[in-house]
């Protein structure tokens, strides 16, 4: 979902607002919704394993009104494109990024919620293909609103987030697990969140580092997920699952996989062998943060990134590249960060060793690939709201 300005929240807010009076007259309602970091937990969510993500301070801003008819009329200040559509499912329109506004319509529409025409102006400041989950931002942003406008309020938080997932399957071509919307819709300010992804249970965490940093390193490749193997490493462990007689790989255990595993080829092998042993990292990371024990939260996420990038084969040349740079500067912890095929490292540093790490990240960076990576430091802040 290609959307991205580089504007802060207050610009972003005053040129969406005055864009909205341009184009449509008046006032809308300003609505918002984050991007996420996720700690540790990478593609368990869809395996009914457990995740560790929090919102950050980039975010989808929307400003929306009621207009009185049965059409939506959006425009993307980023894409500078402006979509119209009825609310029936032969209106989809044919924009990519219209589509998630209208698939959260429609997934609203189904569970026999309201939505009625509109008039929107939207924009955001996550970056693009860094693994932050900007489609989720807008989903999130764009059903909270329908839940505000419409229905009073009245639409679970569970059932946002809910809808936000529908959308990714139903009109985006992406069978993607609960977390990134999940985490969009409940973040809170300096807290992370531990989801049992099957129960949906979850357990906030504080998270206000004493000496240490969170950054992301983006490597600027870029990833499509519909255009990506992503959806082949799900059907992997499906078929896992489906041979050892469990629901989900949250329920094996590596006992299990090695008993049936010349049953199975090797790379279904290795698709479940990273999921069943990143469901215990998660695990290890939580009682390690409780401990103040930053070591072994370090330690698991370098572990997942081998992980990813050996068994799962999600990462790419420049992700880890970027991970042994880190290993080399004495970076705590490091891992690829999001869906994978390109985006983003997050790296847990300490606040001495931060301005030799990011220097030396970019200049070898640039060396080796020819552009500088960007970075990003990380602010943990809230999910979907209301902003005025």
């Amino acid at each position: 979902m290609k959307t991205e300005t580089t504007l802060s929240v207050p610009e972003m807010e005053e040129q969406i607002k005055q864009e909205f009076s341009v184009r449509f007259g008046g006032d809308g309602i300003l609505y918002a919704s984050a991007g996420r970091i996720n700690l540790i937990g990478e593609h368990t969510d869809y395996n009914g394993g457990f995740v560790f993500p929090g919102a950050i301070d980039k975010c989808i801003m929307a400003d929306i009104r009621p207009n009185g008819t049965d059409r939506v009329r959006v425009y993307s200040i980023d894409i500078n494109e402006t979509a119209e559509f009825g609310l029936k499912e032969e209106d989809a329109p044919a924009q990519q990024w219209a589509r998630y506004i209208f698939g959260v319509c429609r997934e609203v529409q189904k569970r026999g919620f309201t939505v009625n025409g509109f008039d929107a102006v939207f924009a955001g400041n996550v970056p693009l293909g860094a693994g932050l989950s900007s489609s989720a931002a807008l989903e999130s942003c764009f059903a909270f609103a329908m839940s505000d406008l419409f229905n009073d309020g009245k639409i679970d938080k569970f059932e946002l987030a809910r809808i936000g997932q529908s959308t990714e399957h139903n009109y985006c071509g992406v069978n993607c697990g609960i977390m990134d919307q999940f985490a969009s819709v409940f973040g809170k300010k300096d807290h992370l969140m531990r989801l049992d992804c099957r129960s949906m249970e979850f357990e906030y965490f504080p998270f206000k580092l004493d000496g240490y940093r969170l950054v992301l390193v983006d490597s600027r490749v870029k990833h499509e997920l519909v255009d990506s193997p992503y959806n082949k490493r799900r059907q992997s462990c499906e078929r896992v699952a489906a041979k050892l007689g469990v629901e989900t790989l949250r329920d094996a255990e590596m006992t299990d996989l090695d008993r049936i595993k010349d049953e199975i080829s090797e790379e279904d092998y290795n698709r479940a062998k990273y999921v069943i042993e990143e469901k215990q990292r998660v695990l290890d990371v939580c009682d390690a943060l409780q401990k103040g024990d930053y070591a072994t939260v370090g330690d698991r996420m370098y572990k997942t990134h081998e992980g990813m990038s050996k068994l799962y084969e999600v990462s790419c040349e420049e992700l880890d590249f970027l991970n042994d740079i880190a290993r080399e500067c004495g970076v705590t912890g490091s891992r690829i960060m999001g869906g994978g095929f390109g985006g983003c490292t997050i790296n847990l540093v300490k606040d001495n060793l931060y301005d030799s790490f990011v220097a030396v990240a970019k200049d070898k960076f640039l060396a080796k690939y020819g552009h500088e990576p960007k970075v990003y430091d990380v602010i943990i802040s809230d999910g979907a709201h209301k902003c005025c």
